[in-house]
């Protein structure tokens, strides 16, 4: 049996030091980010310009969803057009990282073969992800200029080569606008998204592929399974939560694109072809005085948080575990009637 002391240790509780080791967390989340949020959602329902101090309730929104006057519609259309842009570049990146990181994915994790120096590639596909996005869209934007003044190296290549001419009225290079073109420039950051971020998704599905039960794969392998059969009944199915949580977090970093579509450009400000929702808020918040859109800044960010939050839920819900769910409704509906049973019996287990 045991004593007194035994008793007393073990009904010590740890929980409260995890508590507080974990409270500077939320106290700097609080001050840093839950504040400038809620004052996001307060400033979405002041005015614009000279009134911006005035309570106008929804009609920031509404000018935004709905337009009306003459002014009111250009916002209304940028807000779209940057929408559209938003949406385009992301599912322009996802699917081909996606594609890749995959890939890779089961290659490095494939048992059978036998890859020398899987480490050093592992390293050298991640460190893209380290280096700021401000340093990788000023890169890019030197490597595909197409002034007299600083070529791009691309541009520079082709020239040198005989493939593309210089027109000397224009004081550019006659090849493909890699900067100024609508699809040219969006299929640039495109690349420039993927490149970044593919290592980080393709150590992540590793992980998710070494989470795997082996004996899965050994009994496959006895069974004659081909790759291409293993991959698609074994290592997909099993794949779909760290999938599901790529998604998600990939959409929330898509949707708020900024650094790379703000500094990816010659004169300074972003082409309307690339012009995120993100860029457009900063622009807004960023007006001058007389034209000082701060409310529609607010309203902006507000639609684009809840535009996120529903995409989310509805990814979430795509890729949810269906067999899991429905066994847990089977183990729900199991302790019911047990419960049932148990009522029937004045409460007593038989």
């Amino acid at each position: 049996m045991a004593s007194g002391a035994q008793r007393r240790i073990k009904s010590i509780s740890y929980a409260k030091y995890g508590y507080l080791f974990i409270l500077p967390f939320f106290l700097v989340y609080f001050f840093f980010q839950m504040w400038p949020l809620i004052n996001t959602f307060i400033v979405s329902f002041h005015g614009n310009g000279k009134n911006v101090e005035a309570w106008v309730g929804l009609q920031n929104y509404k000018d935004i969803l709905f337009g009306g006057t003459r002014k009111v519609r250009v916002i209304h259309e940028s807000f779209f057009q940057c929408l559209r842009n938003t949406v385009i570049l992301w599912v322009g990146n996802f699917i081909p990282q996606l594609a890749l990181s995959l890939s890779l994915a089961v290659w490095f994790t494939e048992a059978q073969l036998k890859i020398p120096g899987k480490g050093f590639f592992k390293i050298v596909m991640y460190l893209p992800n380290i280096i700021t996005a401000a340093s990788v869209a000023v890169l890019f934007l030197q490597l595909c200029g197409q002034s007299e003044q600083t070529p791009g190296a691309i541009n520079l290549i082709l020239y040198k080569l005989g493939i593309v001419t210089r027109d000397p009225g224009s004081k550019l290079y006659d090849c493909i606008p890699f900067i100024d073109g609508v699809w040219q420039s969006r299929i640039v950051i495109m690349f420039i998204q993927t490149w970044m971020w593919f290592g980080n998704t393709m150590i992540m599905l590793m992980s998710g592929i070494q989470g795997i039960n082996p004996s899965l794969f050994e009994a496959a392998s006895i069974d004659g399974a081909s790759s291409g059969q293993v991959f698609r009944k074994i290592t997909l199915p099993l794949l779909t939560p760290i999938m599901a949580y790529t998604l998600i977090t990939s959409m929330i970093g898509g949707l708020q694109m900024f650094d790379i579509p703000f500094l990816y450009n010659n004169t300074g400000t972003p082409k309307d072809h690339i012009k995120t929702v993100a860029v457009m808020i900063f622009q807004y918040f960023h007006a001058q005085a007389d034209e000082n859109k701060m409310g529609y800044a607010g309203a902006t960010s507000v639609l684009l948080f809840f535009i996120t939050l529903a995409l989310g839920l509805i990814a979430f819900y795509l890729t949810r575990d269906k067999d899991e769910i429905a066994k847990k409704k089977q183990r729900k509906k199991i302790a019911q009637q047990a419960k049932r049973e148990s009522k029937q019996f004045g409460g007593i287990s038989i």
